[in-house]
């Protein structure tokens, strides 16, 4: 406080130490010790980032990840900037631009052998990669619309691609020729792949239907609609190591289970209240993990089509999920940026990994399960350290 007087502050000072007497106290406040700062605690205003490496080569939001299935460091990645990249991890000044695409590179994926790369985008194009090299091999065009995904076939280089137009072409990238193109969905066609045997076609639509395809004949085996099926859009498709199931999500909140030999709905998993945005069957056990804009991630045992654990987060969406190898673990992203790995068995999130500021778009896993590589409309991807959960 200011003296009044400041002529008086030298007597102050011969004065000593001045003590109050009780008729000086105007008032008490009681103060919750809780509430009081540590007194060795600074203030952190630095974000935290538990990346170990962060991909900045995208000037806007990016969509698309994919890891090599036989490099441990290979990545690519693609966005809204209408450029995809070859990228590895760790190693922090060196990428391959891929260079060509005249609208979003919204998927990627590589050939199972690791050979070859395809890039999918909105301006309809397919282009397919040397991942060695980062050399362009050829263009597959066809499609009347934004390409939505990009599959190869598990044992070759048959390459399979949905599209807006309501098609889905299938392509031999080796010599550059349609194979098939397959119709009769009535809605962009934003999910699909071959079964892991490799016999079978399965694709799901805004038109709330799947169907079920082989892949010689270009024949539709199946349609999949109605009750008990989904009533909105399916968003996101996954398929059984053993190739007999199909599990699909769908914006309504439903998940359904269908026989892919039949084209019959076995099971129908209904806990979420609101869009289900990813799906994925745990590769070592009768489990299935679904993901939901209602914050929520559910481990399902399918024996039985109850859930085991249901993994909340903190009022953030649930964007994406990854089994990370043949684990226990699963990675989730989310709205808020954050990815968490939950223990599948107790349903405990064990890590949480800070560092993208925006919604998390993409998971994957690195060949070598030491590696989670995540992209954000954040504009950046990012890498993180998982090999304390193989």
């Amino acid at each position: 406080m200011n003296n009044p007087n400041p002529d008086n502050h030298h007597e102050d000072d011969e004065q000593g130490d001045v003590f109050l007497n009780e008729e000086d106290i105007i008032n008490e406040v009681e103060v919750d010790e809780e509430d009081l700062p540590d007194a060795d605690e600074e203030e952190n205003t630095e974000e935290i980032d538990d990346s170990m490496h962060t991909f900045t080569g995208h000037t806007d939001e990016v969509y698309t990840v994919a890891c090599s299935p036989t490099d441990p460091t290979l990545v690519a990645t693609g966005g809204k900037d209408d450029k995809g990249f070859l990228w590895r991890i760790g190693v922090g000044d060196w990428f391959s631009e891929l260079k060509g695409h005249e609208d979003t590179v919204y998927s990627l994926a590589f050939s199972a052998d690791g050979q070859l790369l395809a890039s999918g985008g909105y301006d309809n194009i397919v282009q397919i990669w040397d991942a060695a090299s980062g050399n362009l091999r050829c263009k597959l065009d066809g499609p009347g619309g934004g390409i939505e995904w990009v599959k190869w076939h598990p044992k070759g280089h048959l390459l399979l691609a949905g599209s807006e137009d309501c098609t889905v072409w299938m392509w031999n990238a080796d010599k550059n020729v349609l194979l098939h193109t397959f119709s009769g969905h009535a809605g962009t066609v934003v999910c699909g792949d071959f079964t892991p045997d490799g016999k079978t076609i399965c694709t799901g639509s805004d038109d709330a239907t799947l169907r079920v395809w082989n892949p010689k004949s270009g024949e539709n085996i199946h349609a999949v609609r109605g009750h008990p099926y989904h009533t909105e859009p399916i968003t996101c498709l996954a398929l059984s190591s053993d190739s007999t199931l199909a599990i699909t999500g769908s914006s309504d909140g439903s998940v359904h289970i269908v026989n892919i030999t039949t084209g019959k709905v076995v099971s129908s998993l209904l806990s979420h209240t609101d869009s289900v945005e990813c799906v994925g069957f745990a590769p070592s056990s009768p489990w299935v993990a679904t993901g939901s804009l209602d914050g929520n991630l559910i481990i399902w045992d399918l024996k039985h089509s109850m859930p085991r654990s249901t993994c909340g987060h903190e009022e953030e969406g649930v964007t994406c999920l990854a089994w990370l190898g043949s684990s226990r673990y699963v990675a989730s992203g989310c709205t808020g940026g954050k990815i968490r790995i939950w223990d599948s068995l107790s349903g405990y999130c064990v890590k949480v990994f800070s560092g993208h500021s925006d919604n998390i778009q993409s998971l994957t896993v690195s060949a070598n399960q030491d590696f989670l590589v995540s992209v954000s409309i954040d504009n950046t991807a990012r890498v993180f350290e998982i090999a304390e959960f193989k």
